[in-house]
């Protein structure tokens, strides 16, 4: 094996998980996910002798964010608008907690109910929300990552946090009450 792909297992491939993470929350689709850290990890493998002595966590996560922001540009610039996936079952939704299904289904409806609610935040609320709660990074590599100020980070985090509450809490409520 030769040193550069050593170096590069070693440093960069233990961050993989967090890297799909990230590639999940950005994709539309576990495929597009697939698709978006295959090209994300050929590219770090390819710049690799440029990473020197930085954080290879939030470089790599930087490539991953630069892989999808150029495939949606290509995506928009064919005007190509794609199906929406048919659901896709959650992994952790799939293996009983508890044998009572009544649970089980207000979990999943949650778990629709959060997305859907991330979905509608800003696009750089959600980005800098899902780099902290999901891929679970810190405000420097976040700001690495985002290539934005830490009081930025900071900021964002916090007004993205507030509206993700306030809408959950409206969702919430409006169940209580029997409106739709």
């Amino acid at each position: 094996m030769d040193d550069k792909r050593s170096r590069f297992e070693a440093q960069v491939l233990p961050h993989l998980a967090a890297a799909y993470r990230y590639a999940r929350w950005l994709a539309s689709s576990a495929n597009d996910a697939d698709d978006l850290l295959q090209e994300a990890i050929l590219r770090a493998y390819r710049g690799f002798e440029d990473l020197r002595g930085g954080n290879p966590k939030a470089w790599l996560l930087t490539i991953v964010r630069n892989c999808h922001r150029t495939a949606y540009r290509q995506m928009r610039q064919r005007n190509f608008v794609p199906l929406p996936a048919e659901q896709e079952p959650d992994s952790a939704a799939m293996i009983a907690q508890t044998p009572d299904p009544e649970v089980a289904a207000m979990d999943r409806d949650r778990q629709r109910l959060l997305q859907r609610l991330l979905s509608a935040l800003p696009e750089d609320h959600r980005e800098i929300l899902t780099l902290r709660e999901i891929v679970e990074l810190d405000y420097r590599e976040i700001a690495a990552v985002t290539r934005l100020p830490i009081g930025t980070v900071m900021s964002r985090l916090a007004r993205a946090r507030a509206a993700l509450r306030a809408q959950w809490r409206l969702e919430i409520e409006g169940e209580s009450c029997g409106m739709p």
